[in-house]
């Protein structure tokens, strides 16, 4: 991997890494535009000033857009839920494997 490489992950993974942001970007999988509230709704638990400053970063990234309708991921946005989808199989087994190792 190029130091390019590692540098883009390392951005991406920061922004990603902020608080409640892969709950934004996941909130808006589905595709259906949302507005602020329902959103907010929709993550659960985030402040307003916190939910602002998410939706700004990530609209700076090109990762959602702001319409008439509401907010919504674009087609980059689309493609990352697309590829971190796979993290929902493994959670589950995940989470599965940590209930059997809590009872023994």
């Amino acid at each position: 991997m190029s130091s390019k490489d590692t540098a883009a992950i390392g951005q991406l993974l920061a922004l990603l890494e902020t608080r409640y942001a892969m709950r934004v970007l996941w909130a808006l999988r589905d595709g259906h535009p949302q507005t602020f509230r329902l959103l907010q709704d929709s993550v659960g638990g985030i402040t307003p000033n916190t939910l602002n400053t998410r939706l700004k970063a990530l609209r700076a990234a090109g990762l959602i857009a702001h319409g008439n309708e509401g907010y919504r991921l674009t087609a980059s946005g689309l493609d990352l839920v697309k590829r971190l989808s796979d993290l929902q199989a493994f959670a589950a087994k995940w989470a599965a494997a940590q209930a059997r190792k809590a009872a023994e």
